[in-house]
Formats: C-alpha cells, sequence, structure tokens
C-alpha cells in the first residue's frame, strides 16, 4: 500500500520536531550512559538512533537514485533482513553507528538533529525533495511518501522506547502522523502473526497472543 507523497511531506517533519523536544529533554542528557529499554543499547545510543530517523531524510530526499524501486513501504519490511533476524546481540550493537554517535554527546546530537529538521522542511517545502528516495545500505529506493512513512514509522516507536528508558511519558503524536504507522503495523502483524492472533490479542485479554510486527 504505497503512500502519497504530499501528506507525508506535511506529517514528517512534525514527526520529527516531537522526536527531537524528547531527544532534548533534561532526563536524556542525565541517562546518556545508562541502559536503555532496548537490550544492549545507551539512552545515548537510542536517541541518536532516532534522531537520526531526520539526519537520513535529510541526507537522502535529495539524492538522484538508479536502485530498484520497491512497491510500498510493506515491502520494505517484508524484505529488510533484520527484520526476521531478532534483536541484535551486544557485539553488533557495541560496533554499530548508534553507540559511535553516543560517544559525540547530547549537544552535538541536538545540534545535528535540528539542523537536519531544518533542512528537511526546506527540502519539502520549496518541492526539492526527489519523489524516489534511495535507501542504499538495502539496495532498493522507495517512493517518496513510503520512505517518509518507514522513517515516521521509526520516529513513533523509538520514541516509545526512549521515553520509556528515561521514565517520562511516550509523546502523542497527532493523527496524520500516527495512523499511518498505526495501519502499517497492524498490516506487519498480521502478516508475521496471522489475523486470528491480531483479533485475539485487541478483542479477547484471555486468548492474548504476540502480534508484534517486528
Amino acid at each position: 500500500m504505497s503512500r502519497p507523497a504530499d501528506a507525508l511531506d506535511a506529517s514528517f517533519p512534525v514527526a520529527a520536531s516531537i522526536a527531537l523536544d524528547l531527544i532534548r529533554r533534561p532526563e536524556v542528557s542525565e541517562r546518556w550512559s545508562s541502559p536503555s529499554a532496548l537490550p544492549h543499547l545507551s539512552v545515548g545510543g537510542l536517541a541518536c538512533h532516532l534522531g537520526r530517523q531526520a539526519i537520513r531524510a535529510a541526507e537522502l530526499l535529495p539524492v538522484p537514485t538508479d536502485l530498484p524501486t520497491l512497491e510500498s513501504a510493506d515491502g520494505h519490511y517484508e524484505r529488510a533482513a533484520w527484520v526476521s533476524e531478532g534483536s541484535p546481540d551486544k557485539d553488533t550493537v557495541a560496533s554499530g553507528p548508534d553507540e559511535a554517535d553516543a560517544e559525540r554527546g547530547p549537544a552535538d546530537l541536538h545540534a545535528r538533529s535540528a539542523q537536519a529538521l531544518t533542512e528537511v522542511g526546506d527540502l519539502l517545502s520549496r518541492g526539492a525533495a526527489r519523489e524516489v528516495v534511495p535507501i542504499p545500505w538495502q539496495g532498493w529506493s522507495l517512493r517518496r511518501g513510503d520512505f517518509l512513512l518507514t522513517r515516521q514509522l521509526e520516529i513513533v516507536v523509538h520514541s516509545d522506547d526512549l521515553a520509556v528508558s528515561i521514565g517520562v511519558p511516550t509523546p502523542e503524536f497527532p493523527a496524520d502522523v500516527f495512523d499511518p504507522v498505526r495501519d502499517l503495523l497492524v498490516r506487519l502483524a498480521v502478516r508475521r502473526r496471522g489475523q486470528s492472533a491480531l483479533i485475539s490479542a485487541l478483542s479477547r485479554t484471555e486468548r492474548a497472543q504476540d502480534i508484534s510486527a517486528f
């Protein structure tokens, strides 16, 4: 199910702005080196992963691509190897970009994320963002609406992870941000767990099952 680009053009900067507000909370800086709610990842590493969504968008939205274009965001998650690999182990997390970025500290993340948000807003508002956006680490492209939806999903999901990690309420996202992410997660959960698992979990507490999308 492909998303129209114009709808996400408006909602993605809102999502990224909410994420930036969360990243800037003093609790994040205070607990920067503490373990997060995700295995093997520090609060600082998780904050960097969250901030990277706007940074990736700023980097990739203006880039031309000749990589094959998938039909939907759903297809991106169906093909991505990490979806079926489970949580990364300690060594993989330690050697990854999130902890490396965290070593640069909160102020660096704040500055890079704020600059990226400004750049994304400018690219989208003046029509400089490409209709098809590369995802070079995967070897394919997505239409801009689908690309932004994947980044928006990352923001919504990891904002919850970060909020839980620092003991603050999870940010409330407006409907135009949250609803497309919710719908994508439901489709992915049905694909992975089946219709019966989803129906049981949503309607019958006595038969609730694991319906995680990933």
